[in-house]
C-alpha cells in the first residue's frame, strides 16, 4: 500500500468530537492520504451503534484500501468494527493511546461511582479487547508524558500518558508499537505522532 490518495477514517476518543482530529487530518492529507473524520456520540450511545455506522462508512468507501486511525476509545471502536464485520475493505489500523488491555483509570472511576462520566462506553474502556482482529496490521503509538487526570483514579504500573498506561496499550499480535514523550490528549496534535501514523499506514511498520 503506497498511501497515495488512500482513504483514512479518523476516530476521536471519549469526551471529544471529530473537530479535535483536524490537525491530524491536515498532516495526513499533506502526506497524500484522504482523511475522513468520523464523529460519534461516545457517551450517549453504546459502542454497538458506532460500530455499525463505522462498518457502513467503510463499505461505502470500498473496495479500498481504507485505513483506520483511532485515538483512545476510537481505536477500540475501530478494532471492534473489524472483528465483528467480516468482508470490510482492506486497510491498516493505528491506535493512539488506546487501552487495548483495558483501562485501569476507567476501572478506578467505576470504583468511585463515577462511571457515568464514561457514559455507555464504560464497559469497553474498562475491559478492553480479547484479541486483535485477524488479518489486519495494527500499530500502536503510546505516550509516556504523564499529564492527565488518570493518576487520580489509578496507580499506573510503569510509564503512562497520564490517562492510559503504556502496558495497557499492548496486546499480542500488534505489528508494531512505539512510545513517544507525549500526553494522552497531546498525541493527536503532535507532528512526530502524525509522521509515525503516516509511515505505518504506508508500509505496515513505523519509520525509524
Amino acid at each position: 500500500m503506497s498511501g497515495a490518495n488512500e482513504n483514512v477514517i479518523l476516530l476521536h476518543g471519549v469526551w471529544m468530537r471529530g473537530l479535535a482530529l483536524l490537525p491530524l487530518a491536515r498532516r495526513l492529507r499533506a502526506q497524500g492520504f484522504v482523511p475522513h473524520r468520523f464523529d460519534y456520540a461516545s457517551l450517549l450511545h453504546g459502542p454497538a451503534a458506532s460500530v455499525q455506522r463505522l462498518a457502513t462508512t467503510l463499505l461505502a468507501l470500498a473496495p479500498g484500501p481504507v485505513h483506520l486511525v483511532g485515538h483512545s476509545l476510537g481505536g477500540l471502536v475501530a478494532l471492534e468494527t473489524l472483528a465483528s464485520h467480516p468482508g470490510l475493505p482492506p486497510g491498516r489500523v493505528v491506535c493512539l493511546g488506546s487501552p487495548l488491555a483495558g483501562s485501569s483509570a476507567a476501572r478506578g472511576l467505576a470504583r468511585n461511582h463515577l462511571w457515568p462520566l464514561l457514559g455507555r462506553s464504560a464497559a469497553l474502556l474498562k475491559n478492553g479487547l480479547q484479541a486483535l482482529p485477524p488479518g489486519r496490521e495494527v500499530g500502536m503509538v503510546a505516550g509516556s508524558r504523564a499529564a492527565g487526570l488518570g493518576a487520580l483514579f489509578s496507580d499506573f504500573e510503569g510509564p503512562s500518558d497520564g490517562t492510559v498506561a503504556v502496558s495497557e496499550t499492548r496486546l499480542p499480535g500488534l505489528a508494531d508499537h512505539r512510545v513517544l514523550p507525549v500526553s494522552h490528549t497531546g498525541m493527536i496534535f503532535s507532528g512526530p505522532v502524525a509522521a509515525l501514523v503516516a509511515g505505518f499506514l504506508a508500509r505496515g511498520r513505523f519509520p525509524a
